[in-house]
Order: C-alpha cells, then sequence, then structure tokens
C-alpha cells in the first residue's frame, strides 16, 4: 500500500476518531493533516473544550504521518501543551510533520490551529515496527 494511503484505512479502521470528527485534508509521506470541530459533547465543566479533545486530534494527526512510510508505527512518548481555550464551534486544524525519522524510531511535531492561531503543540516519538500495511 502506498504511504499516502495508510492514513485512510486507518480512519477507515477508527471509530475513536471518527466519533471526533476528524477528516483528513492532506497527507503525503511524512506529513499530515487533519481537521474537526469542537462540539458541545467534548466541553469540561468550565463550557471549554476537554483538553483530551485537542490531544486526540493532534494524536490522530501524529500516528497518521507516522504511518505514512509504509511500516506500522506505534507510539511510545507523546507530551501536548495547551496554549489557548477552545470553545464549542472551533474549528481545529492539526498538521504533523515528521521532523527526524530513522530506522526503529520517528519524531513529530503537531501544531494545533484555530485559523492562524497556535492553540496547542504536541510532540510524539513512535516506534517503527517492520510490519507492513497491506
Amino acid at each position: 500500500m502506498k504511504g499516502e494511503q495508510v492514513p485512510h484505512k486507518m480512519l477507515s479502521q477508527d471509530a475513536y476518531s471518527q466519533w471526533l470528527g476528524i477528516e483528513i485534508l492532506e497527507c503525503e509521506i511524512g506529513r499530515c493533516k487533519v481537521a474537526m470541530t469542537i462540539r458541545g459533547d467534548m466541553l469540561n465543566s468550565m463550557n471549554k473544550a476537554h483538553g483530551g479533545i485537542s490531544y486526540s486530534l493532534a494524536d490522530t494527526a501524529f500516528g497518521f504521518a507516522a504511518n505514512t512510510h509504509g511500516k506500522f508505527a506505534v507510539s511510545i512518548e507523546t507530551s501536548i501543551n495547551h496554549i489557548e481555550a477552545l470553545d464549542e464551534g472551533d474549528y481545529l486544524i492539526a498538521e504533523s510533520v515528521i521532523e527526524k525519522v530513522n530506522r526503529k524510531l520517528g519524531f513529530n511535531i503537531i501544531e494545533v490551529k484555530r485559523g492562524d492561531e497556535l492553540v496547542a503543540l504536541f510532540k510524539g516519538v513512535v516506534y517503527r515496527t517492520q510490519k507492513d500495511w497491506e
């Protein structure tokens, strides 16, 4: 399977990302851009988006980009900085770019934006297996 096709296959098998309403905007080897809109059932007790929502969007972009090399890649470490609070109706775009990749590890930076405004910054490391996507 071609690497840029892998994220579409992953999304078709990912009930959680589908529940979030994530759509793939762009995808190529080493890069993936996804988007979603914050819904009312994603808000916390302060009427802001739960931090897990932007984390999940970034994590999905991360996983999709990491797997574009055609091998199964699994997360081994992630972190996020929440920069701005998010509201119902906000449309978020997360873009994952592989900063460095070698035989076993991949290092990604993911920016989550609301329009041109950076609202979260996510960092992830994957372990790259030898198993091919089919």
